[in-house]
């Protein structure tokens, strides 16, 4: 893992089209803003370990009760 440090306005740039900005820092709290193409996403790590857990749910569940794909 590397480590950072960052003050207020300080950014980091991660390949050639991301870009996270440190926006404001209160107390134990740091705020980021996040530049990235709308092909890249981006979630807070509870929300994509919540995503993670509900493919799977819906990739092991019966055929019968995964929902129908939709046909052109």
């Amino acid at each position: 893992m590397l480590v950072l440090s960052r003050q207020r306005d300080e950014s980091i740039i991660i390949g050639d089209n991301i870009v996270i900005t440190v926006v404001d820092i209160r107390g134990d709290k740091v705020r980021l803003g996040i530049e990235a193409p709308k092909e890249v996403p981006v979630h807070r790590q509870e929300v994509y370990e919540a995503i993670q857990r509900e493919n799977a749910l819906k990739t092991n569940a019966p055929k019968d009760e995964q929902p129908a794909e939709k046909k052109s």
